[in-house]
Parts: C-alpha cells; structure tokens; sequence
C-alpha cells in the first residue's frame, strides 16, 4: 500500500484530502470536510491544515509586512508539493499550484498524475524538491483531461539559459505547463506534435483556478467573486444547522452595527438593545466564550467628579479610558453627592456583582467578539445625522444582558493574534457619516484618521480633548499578559513553530506585538506599525 498522502484535483473547484485514514471512514461528509475549496479563507484552510502535521509538517506563510492588504498571502506546504494562493484584502483560496509531483499522489478521477515509487525515498518532512518528473502531455492528453483549445507559449527571457520557454495548456479550471525548447516552437506549428516531441518536457506545474483557461482567469484571479463560501462547513450539505457567513460589517454610527450576509437578509446588532438569544439565534453559538477579571489599568480612570461633562460634547479621547480599555469595567454610572472614597466603594461592590455575568461571546468563524455586560449609556451617532432605519431608538435593555460592544478582527499577517480568527471586512456608513471618502477596512489608518478628525471637529468639549484623539495608547502583546485592553479577548494565543512567516526578520523578532489604539466617540482603532487597522471595537 502506498505510503504517500492522497490527493484528488477536482478541477475550478478545490484539491481534496484523501488520507488513508479519512478514507477508511467511508463517508461523504468526512470527504467533503477535508477539501480544500477555492473560496474558502486563509484562516478555515491554515486551521485545518495544522490540525494534521502528521500529513502536513511544514507550513511556510509569505506575505508582504509593508502592505500586507495589497500583496497575496500564500502557503507554501513544501513537504507536500503544493502552494496556496489568496487574495489579501478578503484572504480567500484563489489558486492551487501543484509544484512537486513526487511528494504526494495526486490524482484525477482516480487516475494518477504520475506513477510513484512504492516506497518513499525520503521522509514526509523533506522539504528539499524531489527528482519525480510531472505527467508528460501524452498521458494529460489522452487519459487524463482530453483534447483542449490551443494554449498560451511564453518565451524565456533574453538571458535565460538554456532557452527554454513555457507552453501552458488549459481546460476549465485547469491548467498544465509544459518547459518547451525555444528553438522548435512556432506559431503556425500543431501544439499537439509540439507538446508530443522530444522538444517538450514533462509538466512543471499544474493550476487549480476559477475561470474557462488560465489566460482568462488570470486578468482578475484575486478580484473576481468567489462563487464559494468562506467556511468549508457551508459547503456541505449535512443536516446539522450551521449560521450564514458575513460579508461586511457596516459601522451605522449611535451604537448600530449591521451584519450583511451571504444568503440571509442582513442582520442588525443594536448596542444596548440586542441580547444573548438574540445573538445566538441569528448568528450560532459561539466558538469560545470568555471571562476575564482584571483591573490592573484603574489608575487610568477618570474620578467621577471629572465625568461630569456636558451631553452633547465629548471629553478626551476615549482611548484614555478605563471605560474601554477594560473588558471588565462596568460603565453603568450613576452620579451622587457622596464622596469620591463612597463612590468608589459602591462601584467596586456593583463590579463584583456584575463582573460574573459579562462575557465575551467569541465568535472565531465570523471574525469578531461580541461584549456581553449590562448597558451604560447610548453610543454617540455620527454628527449631523439623523434618526432614520439605521437608528430605531431601540429601548436600552437596564438591568438585562445585552451586547456592548463589538469587536472586528483584521487578521493581518504577521500580527500577535494572527490566524485567531477568519478576516472580517468592515466599512464605515458613509451616507450616516456624512462623507464621501470611502472608509473600510482596507483604508490605511492615516487615511481613516484624517476623515475621522474632520467628522467630528467642533463636537468635543474643547480644543485639549480633540487634540487627544490624535494620541494613542501603546499595548505590546510581546510582552505576553498585556492588562486591561478590550482588544485582549483570549491570552496565550499558540506560535505554532510549523508557521515560518517571511518578510522582514528584523521586524518580526521584535516588535510584531507592539500596536497602537487610537479612539474616537464610539470607535477604537488597534493599529499596526504598517498603518493597517488590527482591531476595531464598536461601543
């Protein structure tokens, strides 16, 4: 019996895991749950890929530190043949290259691409290239695939030696390349007797890929939709229930945050309003759901006597804050005229009655937290905005559990808590918010910033307060138990050492945990040294 991990190509659509072992369960649902899907994100197939180093021991991540929304990010699993693709700004599987045939048997229609050795020459942890040549074009052409379309020669360069160009055959979803001597290729000359002669070698490497051919596909490989969902659970056609994904997250402003989803009408979490049973119903339970009791940051909190402000305007930045810093700080005030010591003692006694009920509900698979606590006053609406659709004047839920607080996951590689939770893409209403720059998760936080200051000159108390928007607070996760963030959702996030990330070393050995947050009414930014957003947090 072969040695080797089972692979099956399953053209435009995915390259599946038939491990002995998976296959001896004989089950369609087990089958499907071990595909790798174009479509799916980085975070499901990087989850599932590590849940078995026993098949796949070496994962390398690529991505680019300066720009790491604009650059693919691609997997390299060199112990098993094969590179995986996504996109940046959504991290969805966009291409499958299959690059060394003799690592793994791949095959089609269970046809192998190439006959392997019984016996493995080396160990699965190789990853050095093995000798094993691709499927020559007579056995892609008559036994695999099929007679195609002519395909697309690519010359060598001028300096290559030996010159040798490339000849990439395609089918739908599917595409194989071919070295081909520079020297016998014409563009009048038959393909098929080009491919067949002594001038043409084995296939290098072969593509997975939506599209009709590769030079079609490739115009708008990272752009084009993707016809499956993120999660490969939504793609199997069990019985078991599983929630509709999120396509975006929409920031209405007034402590409204719209869900906008895959098949089902949007859904719509109002902070204040919106309970537990609410949350479960239309998005599942949760993943995790996590408790923390920490107040080591209470010597930044403002003394109640220094709340006092106006209604209408707003002090300093909200980041300078225990209100938000700290996941377990109860803002639910209420101002007397006893002494501050008097105050202090009844909020610690209404803290340690309430801080065993507030939670966060983590929801992994969607890509954000949702703060479970008792509600404090309403969030502020964008200036200049009105009540509409957007803002129902739900009735704040006093004295019942309600969600809080939001919190929106980037993923960004390279990141402390990278790979925790599935990307999740938010923008700004820029219709409530009354500008017209786009604001998403995608904008640069300088960029953010800039429109952010603008919307909201002329709303705080003074010109001291909207100067401190402009200041952040440093959080080092490096530093391991970093007290009194409301970004630290979970501690001990896992350094798997099967993830090598690539980039600039010096960056990543130090200072890769080291963010910013920045606040503004109602929003706080975690942001990363390369000006991409982290985190933002919905209060």
């Amino acid at each position: 019996m072969s040695k080797y991990p089972s692979l099956q190509i399953h053209p435009g659509r995915s390259l599946g895991f038939l491990s002995m072992s998976i296959l001896a369960l004989h089950s369609v649902t087990n089958w499907l749950t071990q595909q790798l899907v174009l479509g799916a994100s980085l975070h499901d197939v990087l989850t599932r890929l590590k849940s078995q180093p026993h098949l796949y021991p070496t994962i390398d991540v690529s991505y680019s530190p300066a720009q790491p929304l604009v650059a693919p990010v691609i997997l390299n699993l060199p112990a098993n043949g094969f590179r995986l693709r996504f996109d940046a700004p959504d991290q969805r599987l966009r291409l499958i290259e299959l690059l060394d045939f003799g690592k793994t048997q791949f095959s089609y229609k269970n046809i192998d691409l190439v006959n392997l050795p019984e016996e493995k020459a080396t160990s699965t942890a190789n990853t050095g290239p093995s000798s094993q040549h691709g499927p020559v074009f007579r056995h892609v052409y008559n036994r695999l695939m099929g007679p195609t379309f002519p395909g697309e020669y690519l010359p060598p360069k001028e300096t290559a030696e030996p010159q040798t160009g490339l000849y990439v055959l395609s089918y739908p979803g599917i595409a194989f390349t071919f070295p081909l001597q520079h020297s016998a290729w014409s563009p009048k000359a038959d393909f098929v007797s080009l491919l067949s002669s002594h001038a043409a070698a084995p296939a290098k490497s072969l593509a997975i890929f939506n599209g009709t051919s590769w030079h079609e596909a490739r115009q708008d490989l990272f752009t084009r939709p993707c016809l499956n969902p993120r999660s490969l659970a939504l793609s199997t056609k069990g019985k078991e229930y599983q929630p509709d994904e999120i396509e975006l997250v929409s920031v209405c402003g007034g402590g409204v945050v719209e869900l906008l989803r895959r098949s089902s009408s949007p859904f719509r979490i109002v902070l204040g309003g919106t309970t537990p049973q609410d949350l479960v119903a239309e998005l599942g339970p949760p993943d995790a759901i996590y408790r923390k009791n920490d107040h080591r940051l209470s010597i930044h909190k403002p003394r109640r006597r220094e709340q006092r402000t106006s209604h209408g305007s707003y002090g300093a930045s909200p980041a300078k804050s225990e209100d938000f810093l700290d996941p377990d700080y109860s803002s639910a005030h209420t101002t007397t005229d006893d002494s501050d010591a008097e105050e202090d003692a009844d909020q610690r006694d209404e803290d340690q009655v309430q801080s065993s009920s507030k939670c966060f509900y983590n929801y992994f698979h969607h890509g954000f937290d949702i703060f479970i606590s008792y509600p404090s006053g309403g969030s502020p609406r964008f200036p200049h905005s009105s009540p509409s659709a957007h803002h129902p004047g739900t009735t704040r839920a006093m004295g019942h559990l309600v969600a809080t607080k939001v919190l929106l996951h980037g993923n960004i590689p390279g990141s402390y808590p990278f790979n925790r939770y599935r990307r999740s893409r938010w923008a700004i209403d820029i219709n409530a918010a009354g500008t017209s720059q786009i604001l998403d998760s995608e904008t640069s936080f300088t960029s953010l910033s800039k429109e952010l200051r603008n919307l909201w000159k002329g709303n705080y108390v003074s010109d001291q307060a909207e100067k401190a928007t402009q200041n952040a607070i440093v959080l080092d996760r490096d530093w391991g138990d970093s007290p009194g963030s409301s970004y630290e959702v979970l501690e001990g996030w896992e350094d798997s050492e099967q993830t090598l990330k690539r980039g600039s070393s010096a960056q990543e050995k130090s200072g890769s945990g080291t963010t910013q947050i920045f606040g503004f009414p109602g929003m706080l930014f975690e942001v990363l040294k390369n000006d991409t957003v982290s985190c933002l947090t919905i209060y």
